[in-house]
């Protein structure tokens, strides 16, 4: 199945991508998924602990295990700062 994963903010600038399709096998979850991303960019590792997860715009914990789908979009979202 394919995830799409949508880089925002220090995740895009880590990455250096604004967005990248993840290839899973099927019963894949959001572990694995984050796994994959961490695989593929590494330095990310530092900024996960600090993001927040949506899968289909709705905010969930990589470790919480969500079953993932074909098709499934996942935002990956650092906290902002600013004024």
């Amino acid at each position: 199945m394919q995830i799409k994963v949508l880089y925002f903010a220090k995740s895009r600038e880590v990455a250096g991508v604004n967005e990248q399709t993840f290839e899973l096998g099927d019963g894949a979850h959001t572990e694995d998924l984050l796994a994959q991303i961490i695989a593929a960019h590494p330095a990310l590792d530092s900024v996960m602990k600090t993001c927040v997860f949506a899968l289909n715009q709705e905010y969930v914990r990589p470790q919480d295990k969500e079953a993932l789908k074909d098709g499934d979009e996942v935002a990956i979202i650092p906290p902002l700062s600013g004024g």
